[in-house]
């Protein structure tokens, strides 16, 4: 009986290896990669991946079956949903201020929040107000709030994510590269780099309960106890890289997709008859991924790969950013 549960796991084991390998095998040549994946590292960091080509600071995704959606989390992310994809490639990290800022010398490009009212930031709330844990309370809409000053004081640094930063804005930037914003599935295909979704829900702590991402430990939204090394967005590519190359797919900001949402997953007969209706009244919800530095044990609660949130794609906010994908031939 022994032997057997020993090559029953080591079966497990092979299986899960060969699928590894099979991911990235028919991988085409990598662009060169910056070297993050620790606090050091990403400090470093000027936040312009090396190279210039056209999948410059990009991984390639071998493509292929999953499910979409989880059992184990909230209610919008069901059903499950057997998914196929082609191959495609994806930004290691969410894109910087630093590639931003290239994008707006380039182009002279304005953003909605600076053409418009502001960006929504984040403010931890007295704690002796009475209504202290009413979300009213931690969300303010400042009119001097921008990628510039993402939190309505001081310029973000070079290589922390670009937040407050519409839908639009995303796609501008995106366009700009001759690349895409990736949808749902694509995204969360490469957030789960094939695992299923027990192991995916994991990655927020190590076997030591190290936190292994950028998210809240403590009482939100009055006590961030920072225990990631960080109380607030971090520079890119501080932890470590999820099993496919790719960094912060799980916390630290939100990141815009294609799809537009609804509360569930739409099956595949949905998908294409929503696709053939004509667009109608103001810009619609789209869907985010990936949870926040906001996301907390008390609070949100989906800084995991298969969680989902709805978000006003014209609303700029501080704990939302974006990467960019690009069709593989």
């Amino acid at each position: 009986m022994k032997w057997r549960v020993l090559a029953a796991l080591a079966a497990v084991m092979f299986a899960a290896v060969a699928a590894l390998r099979a991911r990235h095998e028919a991988s085409p040549s990598a662009p060169p990669a910056a070297a993050l994946g620790t606090p050091q590292r990403c400090a470093a960091y000027d936040g312009l991946p090396p190279g210039d080509g056209p999948h410059a600071g990009m991984q390639y995704i071998a493509g292929g079956r999953f499910e979409l959606g989880s059992l184990r989390g909230y209610a919008e992310e069901r059903p499950l949903v057997a998914t196929g994809l082609a191959p495609f490639w994806i930004d290691r990290t969410e894109v910087t201020n630093a590639q931003f800022a290239r994008f707006v010398v380039a182009t002279g490009y304005v953003s909605d929040a600076e053409r418009r009212d502001g960006a929504v930031v984040f403010a931890i709330p007295d704690a002796n107000d009475a209504d202290a844990l009413n979300a009213g309370r931690w969300w303010q809409l400042r009119r001097d709030a921008n990628w510039h000053r993402p939190d309505g004081v001081k310029a973000g640094a070079p290589n922390e994510p670009v937040v407050d930063i519409t839908y639009a804005d995303a796609l501008a930037y995106a366009h700009w590269l001759g690349r895409a914003l990736p949808s749902e599935a694509q995204w969360e295909f490469a957030a789960k780099a094939g695992r299923d979704n027990e192991h995916a829900d994991r990655a927020l702590r190590d076997a030591r309960g190290h936190p292994l991402a950028n998210f809240w430990q403590g009482l939100f939204p009055l006590d961030n106890r920072g225990e990631d090394g960080y109380t607030g967005r971090a520079p890119v590519g501080c932890f470590a890289a999820n099993p496919d190359g790719l960094y912060d797919m799980i916390g630290n900001v939100w990141e815009w997709t294609t799809d537009v949402y609804r509360d569930g997953h739409a099956t595949a007969d949905e998908t294409a008859a929503m696709a053939a209706m004509p667009a109608r009244g103001t810009a619609p919800r789209r869907v985010i991924k990936g949870g926040s530095y906001l996301c907390a044990d008390n609070y949100c609660v989906r800084a995991r790969a298969s969680s989902r949130q709805g978000q006003e794609a014209d609303l700029p906010t501080v704990h939302i950013g974006f990467r960019t994908i690009s069709a593989a031939p």
